[in-house]
């Protein structure tokens, strides 16, 4: 079993920063990708960034040039440095990764519960 747990939401000022960190454990083998979606209220789930085991990174646009996503490979842990926060990235922030469990190399997706991110002066 596997659980991603998730940590650094909060309540931001516009043009703050903050850094959400999601952290797999459990039975993992190896991670292919993990990645970082939000929620905004009243509005679908939106990718917001990915990055794979070869910390090859895409990015929405409307976050380019203010977040950063980065992988720890050896703690099993994503990270998503946020900057220049606006009040439309304000949303509920979750995680997910395509891990695998043994040298099958099966990967399944699994995803954290969220955390919420407002920013609000």
């Amino acid at each position: 079993q596997v659980q991603l747990v998730e940590s650094g939401g909060g309540l931001v000022q516009p043009g703050g920063s903050l850094r959400l960190s999601c952290a797999a454990a459990g039975s993992i083998f190896s991670i292919n990708a993990m990645g970082w979606y939000r929620q905004p209220p009243g509005k679908q789930r939106e990718l917001v960034a990915i990055i794979t085991r070869s910390s090859t990174s895409n990015y929405a646009d409307s976050v380019k040039g203010r977040f950063t996503i980065s992988l720890d490979n050896a703690k099993n842990t994503v990270y998503l440095q946020m900057n220049s926060l606006q009040p439309e990235d304000t949303a509920v922030y979750y995680c997910n990764g395509d891990l695998a469990h043994d040298r099958n190399l099966k990967f399944y997706r699994y995803w954290g519960q969220g955390t919420q991110v407002t920013v609000s002066s």
